[in-house]
């Protein structure tokens, strides 16, 4: 999707870059597959915030994707309509099977109304177009894929935003598959995990700008203050009339709950799936590997 700017007729205009509604299948979701979505203004089922910044925004639907694609095997489906969805930053295919079921998939970069695609079980050379959704293990090295899953017949959970892909390094004797993040990070996932061929559509997403505040809200983002222009009672990094950090100046960029923002290791070294990293997207290695 290219990215489409306005004439400056506005004020708003001049700033707002937002992605081309061209190629998309201008009708509602199918209904079928939609559930509502109610709103939670960042509280937990006590009422309390523990998603700050969130609010008001548009009302939405949630469309119902098939991360697995499992109970149909080898049954080929075709493309009906690519549309927007507001819950993702990557566009949507409807599918429709021949017995006249609809299911919603990822939308990948390339694939067009009326192409015929198939989850399928085993491959030739000439199988592997984009849509498509096969084992790792049948996948020649280089390829690039999304809606990767962790572990077999879990449902995809790699790869799934806009723009989007992980490519397939090698398979190893043991059964695993090497496979490189948009990250730079070099992991092993299970062989048998399922991947789509291709990479998600909608890349120009993070080229967006929304031009004004309003759109922000839209989506149901609040305004945003920064710490240092808070009082020290609020923020650790407030007080000094917003021209330096609380305390004197100096001290590391934290929340307001004193967790360091920059430079600290979030990741548990304990983790069970550290052992399957073999390069961190710093490029080093982790503990223990040679």
């Amino acid at each position: 999707m290219a990215i489409q700017s306005h004439r400056p007729t506005t004020a708003s205009q001049r700033f707002t870059a937002i992605t081309s509604s061209k190629g998309l299948t201008k009708k509602r979701p199918e209904k079928a597959l939609t559930e509502p979505k109610p709103k939670t203004g960042g509280r937990n089922v006590y009422g309390r915030i523990t998603s700050r910044r969130r609010g008001g925004g548009h009302k939405q639907l949630y469309r119902r994707i098939d991360f697995k694609r499992l109970d149909r095997l080898d049954q080929p489906c075709e493309v009906i309509a690519i549309e927007y969805d507001p819950n993702r930053s990557a566009h949507i295919a409807l599918v429709q099977y021949e017995d006249g079921e609809k299911r919603y998939i990822i939308a990948p970069d390339g694939l067009d109304v009326g192409t015929k695609i198939v989850a399928g079980t085993t491959a030739t050379i000439n199988d592997f177009n984009v849509g498509n959704n096969y084992p790792l293990s049948l996948m020649p090295p280089s390829t690039r894929v999304h809606c990767v899953e962790l572990l077999p017949g879990r449902g995809a959970q790699m790869a799934r935003g806009a723009g989007t892909a992980v490519e397939l390094v090698s398979i190893t004797e043991e059964g695993f598959a090497q496979i490189k993040l948009p990250s730079g990070e070099i992991r092993l996932v299970n062989a048998k995990c399922r991947a789509t061929i291709g990479e998600v559509g909608n890349g120009d997403h993070n080229r967006q700008s929304l031009g004004k505040a309003g759109r922000n809200r839209w989506l149901g983002r609040r305004p945003r203050v920064r710490g240092m222009v808070m009082n020290p009672v609020d923020h650790p990094n407030g007080g000094g009339n917003g021209k330096s950090k609380g305390g004197g100046g100096g001290q590391h960029l934290v929340s307001p709950w004193g967790q360091l923002a920059k430079g600290f290791p979030t990741r548990k070294r304990s983790k069970a799936s550290n052992r399957l990293i073999l390069v961190r997207h710093n490029g080093k290695k982790p503990r223990g590997k040679k």
